[in-house]
């Protein structure tokens, strides 16, 4: 592995063919391999899970426990349940989740290592959040919101929104990107003697990298987004009368 491997990534450009340079025009082609492969593991995975609900009564005792989990967690952070955003929070985490844990399948890398990424499902959930506050709060108070409590504060108010995009994202970009870059250079740096192979495996560090730089570490990642999520949504419904 030579010391550009971390920063080289295939590319699919459009300036070819409209003839104009521009960094917007070229998209990670690796990541975006990998995250369709992702969301049609997760589709197969949910089409499983589904026959196991219906045929095992284990299957069915874990997948009712799982939802149960994520009712649990939508009334607590809400005051109430709300089955678009129970649903909408549980993607996000599998999703994220999946996305975060990849690199344990072979030939597959963390697509949230890329910035692109995790930006996106910061959009996401930030668009999610903004259209229920305009729908419970109405446009005229969710606009007016924005000049409280003086005039001048409404680009602050702006700012303030808008940097929920940036920390979201962000924290779970650095994480992941983080963790992949000290596991690969973990396992980088073993590679050069067998007695240093040998020494992990049977040390059972290799296994403990693993487990906390991307199991661990990618669970609490997409356990976090899901509940800052959630957190957005309580107070952007904070004006909307209790169910």
């Amino acid at each position: 592995m030579n010391s550009t491997e971390f920063i080289e990534t295939p590319q699919w450009s459009l300036s070819p063919w409209l003839g104009y340079e521009h960094p917007f025009l070229s998209v990670n082609s690796e990541i975006i391999i990998h995250t369709w492969i992702i969301m049609f593991l997760l589709g197969l995975a949910l089409t499983i899970i589904n026959c196991v609900l219906t045929k095992t009564k284990i299957g069915r005792f874990i997948v009712l426990h799982g939802v149960a989990f994520f009712i649990d967690l939508t009334t607590q952070s809400l005051g109430h349940f709300v089955f678009n955003h129970c649903v909408f929070a549980a993607s996000l985490f599998f999703f994220i989740a999946l996305c975060n844990i990849a690199s344990i399948i072979p030939w597959l890398d963390e697509p949230t290592r890329d910035i692109n990424t995790a930006l996106s499902v910061g959009i996401i959930s930030f668009l999610y959040v903004q259209i229920y506050s305009i729908k419970t709060q109405g446009l005229g108070k969710y606009i007016g919101a924005l000049f409280k409590p003086f005039f001048i504060m409404f680009p602050l108010n702006v700012i303030g929104k808008l940097s929920s995009i940036i920390s979201s994202s962000f924290r779970l970009f650095g994480n992941i990107f983080g963790g992949s870059i000290i596991t690969k250079l973990y396992f980088t740096a073993i590679q050069t003697s067998l007695l240093t192979q040998l020494f992990g495996i049977f040390s059972g560090f290799n296994i403990l990298i693993v487990l906390f730089f991307t199991l661990f570490e990618g669970l609490l990642q997409a356990f976090v987004f899901a509940m800052l999520t959630l957190t957005f949504l309580s107070l952007g419904a904070s004006d909307e009368s209790s169910h």
